[in-house]
């Protein structure tokens, strides 16, 4: 079995010669830091990727239109008066509305 044009048993004697320069423990502590530093690289690609959604949110936010009962007829904004003070304005608007059809 040949990987790239090198086989197997070069392999295990490339491996065997890493032991033996390095040892166990340092090839241990190497592969604990390697873990450790994926990890890390890891968690901060997810922290990165909830801020931009985060962001992307507020901004989404920010362009979304106004309240269009909010909004008069020029595009100024309205104060909010409340829901029963807003049904009372809707409503005196429809019997003005009725009110000139009559005539």
């Amino acid at each position: 079995m040949m990987i790239g044009g090198i086989s197997i048993w070069q392999l295990l004697i490339l491996l065997v010669i890493v032991v033996l320069i390095f040892g166990t423990k340092r090839l241990r502590n190497l592969g604990g830091d390697l873990g450790s530093a994926l990890k890390d690289f890891r968690g901060a690609m997810k922290d990165s990727e909830a801020e931009d959604e985060k962001d992307t949110t507020t901004q989404d936010a920010r362009k979304r239109p106004e309240d269009p009962q909010l909004v008069d007829e020029l595009g100024k904004t309205k104060p909010n008066t409340g829901p029963v003070e807003e049904a009372e304005q809707r409503n005196a608007k429809k019997n003005e509305v009725e009110e000139e059809k009559r005539d």
